[in-house]
C-alpha cells in the first residue's frame, strides 16, 4: 500500500521521459553546434597562450614562406649567408627566427624548456631525429651506428621527462639501413616476397642468408635489423614508435621491416606504427594488406595517415624512367583518398579499439573536421588514445591548439638539434611541404588578428583614465 503511494503512475512519468529526452537531443544538437563553429578553426583567440614575441616571429617567418622563390631557393640562400656571415654569425640570424619556429633546441634543457610549454598547452610530442638519407649518400656501418646512439638518446629522452605523457618518435629507417640495401630489397620482394619470420630471426640474432642478396648485402642488412632491434627493444611500453615512408623505390622494403617489428613487439600494444602516404594510387590497397597481415599474424597495427611530401621528386622520377605516375593526378582525388582510408580506420578502431590506432597527420582542416564527425558518430572517445592527430611545430597551431583544447589526442612534429644538424633537414622540408607552406595565410592572418586584439586591449588600457 505504501509503495502505491510513492511510486507515480505511469501516466506522469511518460511525459517526464520524454521531456528528459527531448532536452537530452536538444543538448547533444547544441554541442555538436557549439563543436562545428569551433573546428571552423576561424576564432584567433587560439592564439591567448601565444606570447607577444611567439607571434611576432611567427608572423614574420610565415610571410617570408609565403615567397615561392625564396622557399624553393632556400637552400642556397642559406649556404651563401653561411658563406658571409661565418658559423656564428649565421647561427645568430638563425637562431631567434626560423629556427626557434620549428625547431625544439639542440640540448636537452632548451628542449624540455619547449616542451613543458607545449605540454601547458594540451600538446603532446612527437620528436623526430633529422637525420635521413637518400641514394648516393650512404656513410657506412659507424655513421649508422652513431644514429642508432642518438635515436636511442631520443627514446630515453621521450621517456623520462615530465612532459613525457604517451609520447612518441619518428624514425627513419635510411638512418640506420642504406637506401641502396632498401631500393634493392624492393626490387627482390616485388619478385620473391619474404616471410616476416626471416626478418624477426635476423632481429634476434640468427646468422641469416637472405634470398637475392650477397653476403655483404646480408651483414648489412642484418646489422640494420640489429640496430631496429634495439631501438624497438628500448622503447617498448615507453615510447611509440612511428616509421617514416619515403620513396617508392624504396618503400615495400621499409614497410616489410616495419611489418616484421610490428610482429615482434605490438603483440599486446601498439607500439611501433608505419606511414601510409594517402597522395600514391594504391595506399588503400596497401592500407587494406596491412589490416589483413595484422588480423593474419595476430599484431596491433598503429597508423600514421599523411598526404605525402615527395610529389615532384616521385614524378620526374616515374617520367625520366617511363614508369607511370604513382600520384593521384589531382588534388581532389588525394583529398578522397585520403578521406577513404580515414574512414577505413576509423570504422576499424570503433570495433577493435586496443588493436588499432591512428594519428591523422595532416593540416588539412577539412580531414581534421571529418575525423572528428566520424569519432563523434562511432562513438571514439576523444582521449582514449586510438585516435590523434598531428601536426608539424610551429605551423598550423590555430587547429592543434583548437583541438587540445577539445579534449582531443594532440602531437606535434618536433625535429631538435643544432643549427647545423637541422638545416638540411628544414630546407628540404620546406621545399617537400610547400603545398603546406602556400596554406599558412589563413594562420598569418589569425596571428595578425590576435596581434591587433591585443594592441586594441594595450591602447584602451592606456587610454583608461585614472581614478583619483
Amino acid at each position: 500500500m505504501l509503495c502505491s503511494y510513492l511510486r507515480p503512475s505511469l501516466p506522469h512519468i511518460l511525459p517526464l521521459r520524454l521531456l528528459s529526452s527531448a532536452a537530452s537531443r536538444v543538448a547533444a544538437v547544441k554541442q555538436h553546434e557549439l563543436l562545428s563553429d569551433t573546428l571552423a578553426f576561424e576564432d584567433p583567440r587560439a592564439f591567448k597562450v601565444k606570447s607577444l614575441g611567439e607571434l611576432l616571429r611567427a608572423l614574420g617567418v610565415f610571410r617570408l614562406c609565403s615567397f615561392p622563390a625564396l622557399v624553393n631557393n632556400c637552400g642556397k640562400l642559406m649556404s651563401v649567408a653561411r658563406t658571409l656571415l661565418g658559423k656564428r654569425g649565421f647561427s645568430l640570424l638563425l637562431r631567434p627566427t626560423v629556427y626557434a619556429q620549428f625547431v625544439a633546441g639542440e640540448n636537452e634543457a632548451e628542449i624540455s624548456q619547449s616542451m613543458q610549454k607545449m605540454s601547458l598547452q594540451g600538446m603532446r610530442p612527437m620528436l623526430a631525429v633529422p637525420i635521413e638519407e637518400d641514394l648516393g649518400e650512404s656513410t657506412g656501418e659507424k655513421r649508422y651506428d652513431d644514429n642508432m646512439d642518438t635515436m636511442l638518446e631520443c627514446v630515453r629522452m621521450s621517456h623520462s621527462n615530465a612532459w613525457s605523457k604517451d609520447p612518441m618518435m619518428q624514425l627513419k629507417i635510411t638512418a640506420l639501413l642504406s637506401p641502396e640495401l632498401c631500393v634493392k630489397l624492393t626490387n627482390i620482394i616485388r619478385q620473391q616476397p619474404y616471410d616476416l619470420n626471416l626478418l624477426i630471426r635476423s632481429m634476434d640474432g640468427e646468422p641469416i642468408s637472405f634470398p637475392g642478396l650477397d653476403e655483404k648485402e646480408a651483414a648489412h642488412l642484418r646489422s640494420g635489423l640489429l640496430r631496429l632491434n634495439k631501438i624497438a627493444e628500448a622503447s617498448v611500453n615507453k615510447v611509440r614508435v612511428l616509421v617514416d615512408a619515403e620513396y617508392t623505390y624504396m618503400n615495400p622494403a621499409l614497410s616489410l621491416v616495419a611489418m616484421a617489428m610490428m610482429k615482434k613487439f605490438n603483440k599486446d600494444g601498439t607500439w611501433i606504427w608505419n606511414t601510409y602516404q594517402c597522395y600514391l594510387k594504391d595506399s588503400r590497397s596497401l592500407l587494406l594488406d596491412a589490416l589483413s597481415l595484422s588480423k593474419n599474424e595476430g599484431f596491433c597495427l598503429g597508423v600514421k595517415l599523411v598526404r605525402g611530401a615527395y610529389m615532384d621528386k616521385e614524378r620526374k622520377l616515374a617520367m625520366k624512367e617511363g614508369h607511370q605516375d604513382p600520384i593521384h593526378q589531382s588534388w581532389e582525388d588525394t583529398n578522397d583518398s585520403y578521406n577513404g582510408c580515414l574512414d577505413l580506420m576509423l570504422d576499424v578502431i570503433s570495433q577493435e579499439p586496443e588493436r588499432y590506432r591512428i594519428i591523422v597527420a595532416t593540416h588539412n582542416e577539412e580531414s581534421v573536421r571529418r575525423a572528428v564527425k566520424r569519432m563523434e558518430e562511432l562513438g571514439i572517445e576523444r582521449d582514449g588514445g586510438s585516435v590523434c592527430f598531428g601536426q608539424l611545430l610551429g605551423m598550423c597551431d590555430h587547429v592543434s591548439l583548437t583541438l587540445a583544447k577539445e579534449g582531443y589526442l594532440v602531437y606535434k612534429s618536433v625535429p631538435y638539434g643544432s643549427v647545423d644538424e637541422t638545416l638540411p633537414y628544414l630546407v628540404r622540408r620546406a621545399q617537400e611541404n610547400h603545398t603546406v607552406l602556400q596554406g599558412i595565410r589563413k594562420e598569418r592572418d589569425l596571428l595578425r588578428k590576435e596581434l591587433n586584439r591585443r594592441l586594441r586591449l594595450t591602447l584602451r588600457l592606456v587610454c583608461m583614465p585614472q581614478k583619483m
